[in-house]
């Protein structure tokens, strides 16, 4: 087979309730995925080993636990083939910063190399949760509701999301998840229902973490054409909502330097 590629779709959380722990000790968790049209993009060619390039980032603010390795590397254990792959992965994504980047990443390269290599999808449903709790629902890259540690995920259905202008914005900081859920107060606020009138839970702990994250979200939120704004996952980013592409690309024009940001749709 000759090269392909494969985008690792931004994810958003629209809610995120932690509702306390689970018996492993994972935070419990009720939260609602969606995704975007843009994230980082993942090229793979036929090869005897498992190689990775890395850009857009220096290699090393990544590390050396690459989930996009131990995926080719689990899925290759997994299937028993001998195949390996040349990946190039272009990072557009912001290192931890709660849009899912290396899982999303992970989920990329499932999905590619199943492809690549002609093994049998069905596979990637058990490796998906070793890799990381957010790494089902970026398998998936639709709408949908993450239960036990997010990783219990079931598709939602929510149409009128499909297309809908977004705006991610991150003030150029990296924040830890470990250290954010370490800061979670321990009270459970209650169930996610409707994912307007919802949480995002972690927003108060970040917030101790990243004050910037405040800045970030009172800019959204002063935005013309702008109808919700919320952080997604532990943060540090944030995104805003806009009934039209013209009012989210007049907010894209005026982030403020030295913010990350990008403009996209929900898919």
């Amino acid at each position: 087979m000759s090269a392909i590629s494969e985008t690792a779709f931004a994810k958003v959380n629209l809610a995120l309730h932690v509702r306390g722990r689970l018996p492993d000790g994972r935070h419990r968790l009720e939260t609602l995925f969606a995704f975007c049209e843009d994230g980082d993009e993942l090229e793979f060619e036929p090869a005897d080993d498992i190689s990775l390039d890395i850009q857009g980032v220096d290699p090393a603010e990544i590390g050396g636990d690459n989930l996009v390795l131990r995926a080719a590397y689990a899925l290759r254990a997994a299937t028993g083939t001998q195949q390996g792959a040349a990946i190039r992965l272009t990072k557009r994504l912001p290192i931890a910063a709660g849009v899912g980047g290396g899982s999303a990443d992970a989920a990329a390269a499932l999905r590619a190399l199943v492809r690549l290599w002609s093994v049998d999808p069905a596979l990637v449903g058990d490796i998906a949760p070793k890799l990381g709790a957010d790494v089902p629902a970026c398998l998936l890259s639709m709408t949908c509701r993450g239960d036990g540690a997010g990783d219990v995920v079931s598709v939602v259905q929510e149409p009128d999301l499909a297309g809908t202008p977004i705006l991610l914005v991150n003030p150029a900081v990296r924040l830890s998840t470990g250290d954010v859920f370490a800061h979670w107060d321990g009270n459970d606020c209650g169930p996610l229902g409707d994912w307007r009138l919802g949480r995002n839970d972690l927003q108060a702990p970040a917030l101790q973490l990243v004050p910037q994250i405040s800045e970030v979200l009172a800019w959204l939120h002063s935005r013309p054409g702008g109808n919700f704004v919320r952080m997604s996952g532990s943060g540090a980013t944030c995104f805003g909502l806009f009934d039209d592409a013209a009012s989210r690309d007049r907010a894209a024009a005026a982030v403020p330097s030295g913010w990350w940001h990008l403009a996209t749709r929900l898919r």
